[in-house]
């Protein structure tokens, strides 16, 4: 088996993903048994005016050293549970210590595999405006689709103010839902959950469309290909 590396970007989304991963080997094999797993997290507040000033460079520079952590404690491959990061480790520069899974690619094939036509996109006001799930999912044929101004301000408020700090309301995820409507009106089939910690705030069962839950979705990739069930990754960071 491999080990795991998981390149945390925000707290209560990389845990998730770390339950999942964990909680994917006990189902599987009945036993309290799971590959081998590592997490490197630098606070992702650290991040923040990179992010806010579009300065993507620096913020792969603090992930990419992390990689390198992760590598260093023996890891064989990553995995990121932040969909923004990804935008970060995207951008071109030296090649990371360890190739990883990357989240869109993940979460796009399960779209296709799921028959979806339109999907909406729920995340980061960086990731709802950026390229990561237009790309990814219209190479599969997908139409990707994000709430209006006024809503894509809310999610992420939301995101922002309470999510990557544990707040769960009842309030919030009937903001979501209504949100998740609008979209469903708009001819969506499915929405992507691409902030790692919206799947708290939402889960299948409260939500009007089918989910594509980023988090849990890239654990179990990382599960299946730490076991071999999928082949080891290639990908070192820069563009897809």
């Amino acid at each position: 088996m491999k080990r795991l590396g998981i390149l945390a970007h925000s707290t209560e989304g990389a845990a998730l993903c770390f339950l999942t991963f964990c909680q994917e080997g006990f189902r599987r094999t009945g036993r309290h048994e799971h590959p081998d797993v590592t997490l490197d997290y630098t606070a992702f507040g650290f991040s923040m005016p990179a992010w806010d000033a579009g300065d993507h460079a620096a913020v792969r520079k603090t992930l990419a050293t992390s990689v390198g952590r992760l590598a260093g404690a023996g890891a064989d491959f990553f995995v990121c549970p932040d969909n923004t990061a990804h935008m970060a480790l995207e951008v071109p520069g030296p090649a990371l210590a360890l190739p990883g899974l990357h989240i869109a690619e993940v979460v796009a094939d399960r779209a296709a595999r799921d028959g979806r036509n339109r999907v909406g996109v729920l995340g980061t006001k960086y990731t709802m405006d950026g390229p990561l799930y237009p790309r990814a999912l219209a190479a599969r044929g997908i139409v990707a689709e994000v709430p209006d101004a006024e809503d894509r301000q809310t999610v992420n408020r939301i995101i922002f103010d309470e999510l990557v700090r544990g707040v769960l309301t009842d309030v919030s995820r009937d903001q979501y839902v209504r949100v998740i409507e609008r979209l469903a009106v708009r001819g969506c089939d499915a929405v992507a959950l691409v902030c790692t910690e919206i799947p708290l705030l939402v889960p299948q069962d409260a939500s009007p469309l089918p989910t594509l839950d980023s988090t849990r979705l890239i654990a179990r990739a990382a599960y299946d290909t730490a076991v071999g069930d999928k082949p080891m990754p290639t990908w070192r960071g820069g563009a897809r």
